[in-house]
This record gives structure tokens, sequence and C-alpha cells, in this order.
């Protein structure tokens, strides 16, 4: 089958791409739509929740920052409700060129994927923003009077959300770096004090500058490379033809 659909014009590929992004783009358009029409204020007022409930309030410093903001959000929540849409489009364009074997390689990783990125947006929501967001409330006491802008406040939650759940993927990226050969479990190993020294600077690189987030950064990141280090002991790298 994998050798059939290799045979097939490229133009049929790009007429099918085409379509896929086509009902891609509409799905999470709709999606969109509806968020913003239907669900904003909730979603807008369960990101605002941890700040409010300390007795901050929420100001905007432009006319259009409010709505700007909103549409923001709504987009991003759109996308992630039409997602499951948009990657079985993205599965029904590669299944045809992939074998039985790879077929099911690549179910078990991309559901690895999206478990491990969910995994690490709810811990950081959970267990290490509350944290960050009363660090530098306490921080600032006794300087000024904290009005947080509401788009900067939402990116600052997106940039500590976003960071986390790609942290998470460690395992699955030492899994593909190892089936492809690029790596595998002796020189992974060997390497443990460099990838804490990495580990280390990624964690203050993608954090904001406080030691609890780094920690609660680092530390899972450390966890995550021996769950997939010793996966990788298992892999098998892939033949090259």
């Amino acid at each position: 089958m994998a050798q059939e659909q290799n045979k097939q014009p490229l133009g049929e590929h790009l007429v099918a791409l085409r379509k896929i992004l086509l009902r891609s783009v509409a799905a999470i358009g709709i999606a969109f739509v509806a968020v913003f029409y239907v669900a904003i204020d909730p979603l807008m007022n369960l990101i605002t929740g941890p700040i409010v409930e300390r007795g901050i309030q929420v100001i905007y410093t432009e006319m259009s920052a409010a709505l700007m903001t909103k549409l923001k959000v709504a987009f991003i929540a759109g996308a992630v409700i039409a997602s499951p849409y948009v990657f079985w489009q993205i599965w029904s364009f590669i299944k045809p060129a992939l074998y039985a074997h790879e077929k099911k390689a690549f179910r078990l990783t991309f559901a690895a994927t999206v478990f491990l990125f969910l995994l690490g947006v709810v811990f950081c929501y959970a267990a290490v923003y509350f944290l960050a967001v009363d660090f530098f409330l306490v921080a600032g006491e006794n300087l000024a009077v904290p009005m947080l802008s509401v788009d900067k406040y939402v990116g600052f939650l997106f940039g500590f959300l976003i960071p986390f759940g790609l942290a998470f993927e460690l395992p699955v990226v030492l899994y593909v770096t190892t089936h492809m050969g690029w790596t595998n479990y002796a020189m992974l190993a060997s390497k443990r004090k460099y990838v804490i020294l990495a580990v280390t600077v990624m964690a203050a690189f993608l954090t904001p500058p406080d030691v609890v987030s780094q920690v609660m950064l680092g530390i899972p990141m450390l966890i995550l490379f021996e769950i997939g280090l010793a996966v990788c002991r298992f892999v098998k790298p892939r033949k090259q033809e």
C-alpha cells in the first residue's frame, strides 16, 4: 500500500494536502466563532481567576486591548477544540504511505505526545503557576499597587503553560531520536551530567526569573529524562534502506 501511494503523481498529493488544509482552517474557524460567542466570558473568568481571587484589579490600557485579548483566547481555545479533527485529517493524509508496523508506532507516539503535552500544562497550572503568581506578588509588596493589564497577563499565562507542555515531550523526543539512530541508550546515559546542565539552563530560559518555577520545571524534566532513558533501552534503531 505504501509503495502504491508513493507512485501516485505529485499533483494528487498536493490536491489532497490543499483539501486537508482548507478543512482544518475551516474547523478552527468554526470552533473560534463558537468559543467567542458562547464561552469567552466564562473562559476569561477562569483565566483571570488566580489574580482576581487575590484582590488584584484587572485593567486594560488600550482601547482594543480587551477585545484583542478575547480574540486571542478564543482562537487558542478554538484551535485546541478543533485539534482532534485536524489531527485526524493529517492522519488520513499520511496513513496510506505507512506500513502496518509504522502505523502502530505512529499512533502510540502521537497518543504519548498529546498526553504528555496536556500533562505538562495541567501540572504547570495546578502545581506551579499559583506559586509563581504568589512569588511575584510578594516580591512587589510595599513597592506599588498591582493592577495587571489583561493582555499582558494572558500573555504571561500562556507563556508559562506552553513551555511546560513542550518540556514534557522529552521522553517522546528521546524515543524518536533513538528510533532514528541519532542517539542510543549508552550515549544518553554517558551524557547524564551534561543533560542536567542543559535542563537547568532550559528551565531558567523557559520560565520567568524566579527560583520556584525553575525548580518546578527542572525536576520533572530530569524525571522525564530518566523515563525516556529507560524507554530507549528497549528501542531498536530503524533499519537504514
